[in-house]
């Protein structure tokens, strides 16, 4: 051998392991944000794959997970779906597609779609937010971060992810109850 760590030394596990390891962690979690940032599925998949290649070549021999690595990962994400979106520009036709698709009112003028057309409407309103606000809810209603990994992810402070989600959430009430759109 020539002297360099190959990460399959005794008692290591090797690097494509921990990528397994990594993969199916953090994998679902990743796909439900990026799905939910690009409402598509298989945009977000091309996302979180770019996401994991990224790790992997960051990735030195002998490198191993550390606890920030949750966050870099979430916030990667973001940064490769915002990267989508401008690239395809293709946003405003999924919304006016998805809001064509949308049931029609109850004949008293309130909407009256089950719980999932409701979590649709939520999902169409939240696109209404500016793009830090749709990030912090998503990553808190979406994918259950408490406000400290919130934090981490996004580079903000606790305080200001909780003033965000606030504000957020407000907004987001407002919309809905313009919309006609019952809990």
């Amino acid at each position: 051998m020539d002297g360099e760590p190959t990460g399959e030394q005794t008692g290591a596990p090797d690097r494509a392991g921990l990528m397994e390891t990594v993969v199916a962690e953090h994998e679902s979690g990743l796909l439900r944000y990026a799905a939910r940032l690009l409402n598509s599925r298989s945009a977000a998949e091309d996302v979180v794959q770019s996401v994991f290649i990224k790790l992997f070549r960051a990735w030195g021999e002998g490198l191993r997970p550390s606890e920030r690595l949750k966050a870099w990962l979430y916030r990667v994400t973001h940064n490769e779906a915002v990267d989508h979106i401008r690239r395809e520009s293709r946003l405003q036709e999924l919304h006016a597609r998805h809001a064509a698709e949308q049931p029609a009112d109850c004949p008293d003028g309130v909407n009256c779609a089950g719980p999932e057309e409701k979590r649709q409407e939520v999902l169409l309103h939240l696109q209404g937010l500016d793009p830090r606000e749709q990030q912090v809810l998503l990553l808190r209603l979406e994918e259950g971060l408490s406000y400290k990994e919130i934090a981490d992810v996004t580079g903000r402070t606790v305080g200001n992810v909780g003033n965000i989600l606030h504000h957020a959430v407000r907004k987001l009430s407002v919309s809905l109850k313009q919309a006609g759109v019952r809990s």
